[in-house]
């Protein structure tokens, strides 16, 4: 059984910064891409950022230039350092990858509150 497991989040003010991580556990053959999406209160899930295997990245227009993505595949890890963050980036931040080239996981989700 595969599984993905956010950490990270928290209460930031705005300005500040955080850096989530996703770490994925159980039979792992291989991971192809990965991302990080959002939900916030009364909105429909939106892509964050992906990454593919050999590292390109994609990012929604509202977080260039101020979210970085990256991923460890040692570790099978993949993090997304969030600077400068803004009240409108409070959401539920959520994980996903595809594993083993068999359909998408997601992680449960880790709360990002900006706010002063």
């Amino acid at each position: 059984q595969v599984q993905l497991v956010e950490s990270g989040g928290g209460l930031v003010q705005p300005g500040g910064s955080l850096r989530l991580s996703c770490v994925a556990s159980g039979s792992i053959f291989n991971i192809d891409a990965m991302g990080w999406y959002r939900q916030a209160p009364g909105k429909q899930r939106e892509l964050v950022a992906t990454i593919s295997r050999g590292g390109f990245t994609n990012y929604a227009d509202s977080v260039k230039g101020r979210f970085t993505i990256s991923r460890d595949d040692a570790k099978n890890t993949m993090y997304l350092q969030m600077n400068n963050l803004k009240p409108e980036d409070t959401a539920v931040y959520y994980c996903a990858a595809t594993i083993n080239s068999v359909g998408i996981h997601w992680g449960q989700g880790t709360q990002v509150t900006v706010s002063s």
